[in-house]
């Protein structure tokens, strides 16, 4: 009898570990059926399909999913996924007349949802840039296609989003990239609803340790820079740089690094208080 396991991801080269495992039949050949949902609208929906019992895993945003936990969200993180940061672009229509970082101040970020990395790194930029986070104004455009809509239309001035997975639109001419924004901590982790922990934590383990097998070994699949070139839209110098950056991980998320993230989104306003470790890491 399988067990049914419901994960959740967005669209995006990070994830095909998970594709390949679950086409390869790992997961079944330990009697679990783990369904993939992809979610376009990123980190902010996950957050809502772990509170709302939709899925049972998300592979998160770190920042993202802090945040909710510290707002109530009953899941936990029990692993790093990608170590290495998220480099966020800074994307303008190409037509738009901004040129540089500065000519963005004041002006209406697009994001995908409140609560959503491209939300919560519009805060980021706006203090590494000594801007007011007061002013900052948004345009909430759900995808990656609702933010070309609104760029092009001028219903939002700036879009920032995963650089690599916006290089296409930038290489056609529809966005501009101004600038880039890495983040502070490790990009993407593993979070879990705290219900699944409790009554299924063998079968978690077993998840964890089938997909670390996996991206210990990713960078060594013959040809999977092709691979993800062909399958993501990209050119395969964009991939090789991509790959060249991103290091998959292994491990738990520790406390100097929680630390770190639960005092930029204090000091963002994003948070209103920090939780203990345990409240937050399984």
């Amino acid at each position: 009898m399988s067990k049914t396991i419901k994960i959740a991801g967005v669209p995006e080269h990070f994830n095909l570990p998970w594709h390949l495992c679950i086409e390869n039949g790992e997961f079944e050949d330990y009697g679990i059926d783990l369904q993939w949902t992809d979610v376009p609208e990123g980190t902010g929906k996950m957050c809502q399909m772990l509170r709302d019992g939709e899925t049972d895993i998300a592979v998160i945003l770190t920042e993202g999913i802090v945040k909710d936990i510290v707002a109530g969200n009953p899941s936990k993180i029990v692993q790093v996924y990608v170590k290495s940061p998220l480099i966020w672009g800074i994307h303008v229509a190409a037509a738009s007349q901004y040129q540089k970082l500065s000519d963005l101040k004041d002006t209406k970020a697009a994001i995908s949802r409140l609560g959503s990395g491209s939300h919560l790194m519009s805060f980021v930029n706006a203090e590494n840039q000594h801007w007011d986070t007061s002013q900052l104004q948004f345009e909430i455009v759900n995808t990656i296609d609702g933010a070309v809509e609104a760029l092009t239309s001028g219903k939002a001035d700036y879009f920032m989003w995963e650089r690599f997975m916006t290089q296409p639109l930038v290489d056609n001419g529809t966005f501009r990239r101004i600038a880039d924004c890495p983040t502070l901590w490790p990009c993407f982790v593993i979070a879990v609803r705290n219900e699944v922990l409790e009554n299924d934590p063998e079968i978690i383990d077993q998840i964890l340790e089938i997909i670390n097998t996996t991206t210990e070994e990713f960078k060594m699949i013959p040809s999977i820079d092709r691979t993800l070139a062909s399958k993501y839209d990209q050119k395969l110098e964009d991939i090789q740089q991509w790959l060249a950056l991103t290091q998959w991980s292994q491990q738990k998320l520790d406390v100097k690094t929680l630390e770190k993230i639960q005092n930029r989104l204090l000091t963002l306003k994003i948070i209103e208080k920090k939780l203990p470790f345990e409240a937050i890491v399984k």
